[in-house]
């Protein structure tokens, strides 16, 4: 069998397009969200939403997300986690 140059590039290449799309999956990223300061507020609340990304860059993402926030006196803690 002879060596071809262009049929090794091609199976490289194809290799490459496997490898690089099986890294990206479907995340879920989890957000409580409680609220504080004043009476009358809703109940703790929680939140999902899907990423597509990679697992280090999605989770990135979602924990980006958490946070403590006050608009008029009342307090927003939002903590979000990937599954």
């Amino acid at each position: 069998m002879k060596f071809r140059p262009a049929s090794f590039l091609l199976f490289i290449a194809l290799a490459v397009v496997v490898c690089m799309s099986s890294c990206i999956k479907n995340y879920t990223c989890h957000c409580d969200i409680k609220y504080t300061g004043a009476p009358g507020l809703p109940d703790s609340t929680s939140q999902e939403y899907d990423i597509k990304d990679t697992k280090s860059n999605a989770k990135t993402k979602c924990t980006s997300e958490s946070g403590n926030y006050t608009n008029n006196y009342v307090n927003t803690s939002e903590t979000c986690y990937l599954y």
